[in-house]
């Protein structure tokens, strides 16, 4: 029932059964238990995959974000030329990354209801931190997570995170549910496309000189997974303002 639940309100469900105090994970997210993940491969000087990384907490990240949905709901945004995104989207912490007609940006408040955006969870700040950390970038502090929900056929294209105020700082991205085939490319769009397969629990860091780097995500495949259903969540982590 559990499961179910959370498959409900990750899939953006209206009725969605509560979860019991004994359905809670309880596992704490100290730095000691993401020692266990496999050595960081490098995509290019700078870009690291971290297989698995985020496994053993996924069901306390899962959990945490119901509680951030129920304050700021799944939306398809707009880009500036007005096309809906695929991808459906949601933002916890100090600030959320927003997009419409007015263009790209980050903002204090969730503008569909004129609230600040939810406090990051613990679970999520600490994942993001030790990530981090783990590839050389120890004064990380993110104060954005931007949430992505991917279904079958959404995509991301190529793009640069450049809306950020200090780029001396890592995005780190999370990735649970569903694998997806991630692009990173160059400093510049035409530049050739390294493509890798990210699944459940792998975290991706880039900084440094390949902070700017283009990336995106291939439309994504049909699957099931045993806690997300038929979707892929992603964890965007910045240090935005």
């Amino acid at each position: 029932m559990a499961c179910y639940a959370m498959k409900r309100r990750l899939l953006g469900g209206e009725s969605m059964t509560p979860m019991n105090s004994g359905d809670k994970p309880t596992s704490a997210m100290h730095g000691d238990l993401f020692s266990e993940a496999s050595t960081p491969a490098a995509l290019v000087p700078g870009a690291y995959i971290l297989r698995g990384f985020a496994s053993e907490q996924d069901q306390q990240l899962l959990h945490d974000l119901q509680t951030v949905l129920a304050q700021a709901p799944w939306r398809h945004m707009q880009t500036p030329g007005g096309l809906a995104m695929s991808v459906a989207m949601c933002n916890c912490g100090r600030l959320g990354w927003v997009s419409d007609r007015a263009g790209y940006r980050y903002t204090t408040h969730d503008p569909l209801s004129g609230k600040v955006w939810p406090a990051m969870p613990p679970s999520f700040a600490a994942l993001a931190q030790s990530a981090a950390a783990t590839v050389g970038f120890a004064r990380f502090v993110p104060d954005a997570c931007l949430i992505n929900r991917y279904q079958t056929g959404a995509k991301l294209s190529l793009h640069q995170d450049k809306d950020e105020q200090d780029f001396s700082q890592p995005i780190v991205s999370v990735s649970l549910g569903l694998a997806a085939t991630f692009l990173f490319g160059g400093l510049r769009r035409s530049d050739p496309v390294l493509r890798t397969e990210l699944n459940h629990g792998d975290v991706v860091v880039w900084g440094g000189q390949a902070r700017l780097r283009y990336h995106g995500i291939l439309p994504l495949k049909p699957g099931e997974h045993p806690l997300t259903g038929d979707v892929r969540i992603n964890l965007t982590f910045r240090a935005a303002g």
